[in-house]
């Protein structure tokens, strides 16, 4: 099989009933634009445009479809409307002819194809694209993308338990905390819902809750928290000094990556181990995180930050420096594959967003799922993603 040739790529927009979700009060967390009391919690966002042209009661999700002169295809999803419309509009029609097995040169050259590809948008999109093509070579050789890494490192891969969204009532805590214990989740994250705008009273709450759900897991579970960009330095000092007692595994992206100082000072002046990296785009930007000694932890998104081709890459890197990569869990196939592709002392485990994860895959046959904690790994080739057509009520091109 010498040369396969990129004959087609699609976004395909999948549309079906809303799944059920789990009822009662979901908890917002701490943002960069709430320093603007009018953005602050409770207020809405707008929909996103694809979102508010759907009927009630309905969802849709847009994946990536490649085919080829040779009849084998690359299918990888879901995947955001932002990248979705950088793949059709910037990305497609550059990538016919090229040759589809040729997977590190195409990512080149669509790196070098725009001045902007290397963040943002076009990077999401070289990302969806770059996906789409590891599993359209792992159909080409009948094997898992993770076996094309040179994997699997192990049978189960161990997932944490990132509770984004969950409600912050403390008799909600408690039993939620520990019933992820019960599960078998060897490690929580909980999202830090203030910051310097809500002054002493919101550093109370968040202090409060970081104290609660450690009495709850006990001392064996690790705990991490995410600040999601929304702190200055003095509001992290403070929270970090409040809670160094309780061993936090990681505190994540206090601040965003532009204010490297912030990190280095933070760094300097706590105890408590910090992360970043699903801001963090390609090698260049990781290197003075692990270069100085400012992360204990790497955390970068295959879905962002260039595909499973780039987050192979700054794997390796940061495993030279000695700091293991836990990969952002915007969405679980590639990350998923990449670390079972890598030693456990190198990735060891996958983050599963457990209110958002089973909606995000609501329309695949084989949606991920962590079982005990631990993920079983997939046998099909590729990322083995099948749509689930008794979910679907209309398919179109977009």
């Amino acid at each position: 099989m010498r040369h396969v040739r990129i004959a087609a790529v699609e976004i395909i927009a999948v549309r079906g009933p809303r799944p059920e979700t789990a009822s009662g009060p979901r908890q917002g967390q701490v943002k960069p634009v709430h320093v603007y009391p009018e953005h602050g919690h409770g207020h809405d966002q707008p929909p996103r445009a694809y979102q508010a042209q759907l009927a009630a009661g309905e969802v849709e999700a847009l994946y990536v479809r490649i085919g080829t002169d040779a009849g084998i295809d690359g299918f990888y999803g879901p995947i955001d409307w932002e990248a979705a419309w950088a793949v059709r509009t910037v990305l497609a029609g550059f990538l016919l002819g090229q040759d589809a097995l040729a997977g590190t040169i195409a990512w080149d050259k669509l790196n070098r194809l725009d001045r902007h590809g290397r963040h943002g948008y076009l990077k999401m999109a070289i990302s969806a694209v770059d996906n789409t093509l590891w599993d359209l070579r792992g159909k080409a050789y009948d094997a898992p993308v993770y076996q094309l890494l040179g994997g699997p490192s192990r049978s189960r891969i161990p997932a944490y338990a990132s509770t984004l969204g969950t409600s912050h009532d403390p008799g909600h805590i408690s039993s939620f905390a520990a019933g992820l214990v019960a599960e078998g989740y060897p490690a929580q994250k909980w999202f830090l819902v203030h910051g310097p705008a809500d002054g002493t009273e919101g550093l109370e709450a968040d202090v409060a809750m970081a104290q609660q759900v450690r009495q709850v897991v006990g001392p064996k579970t690790r705990l991490m928290f995410d600040a999601f960009m929304g702190w200055d330095l003095a509001h992290a000092r403070s929270f970090a000094r409040r809670v160094e007692h309780l061993e936090p595994w990681w505190l994540e992206e206090p601040f965003p990556p532009s204010q490297y100082p912030a990190f280095v000072e933070l760094h300097r002046a706590t105890r408590v181990p910090l992360s970043a990296g699903e801001h963090l785009y390609d090698r260049a930007d990781v290197l003075p995180y692990l270069r100085d000694g400012v992360l204990t932890m790497l955390q970068c998104d295959p879905e962002w930050c260039g595909g499973v081709t780039e987050l192979v890459r700054i794997v390796g890197l940061a495993e030279t420096f000695g700091v293991p990569v836990i990969p952002h869990g915007h969405s679980i196939h590639a990350a998923l594959h990449v670390v079972a592709s890598q030693s456990p002392a190198t990735c060891p485990m996958v983050e599963y967003l457990l209110l958002s994860m089973p909606g995000h895959h609501h329309f695949e046959q084989h949606p991920p799922a962590p079982v005990g904690g631990s993920f079983e790994l997939p046998d099909r080739p590729g990322f083995g993603i099948e749509l689930d057509d008794g979910k679907i009520t209309s398919r179109r091109l977009v």
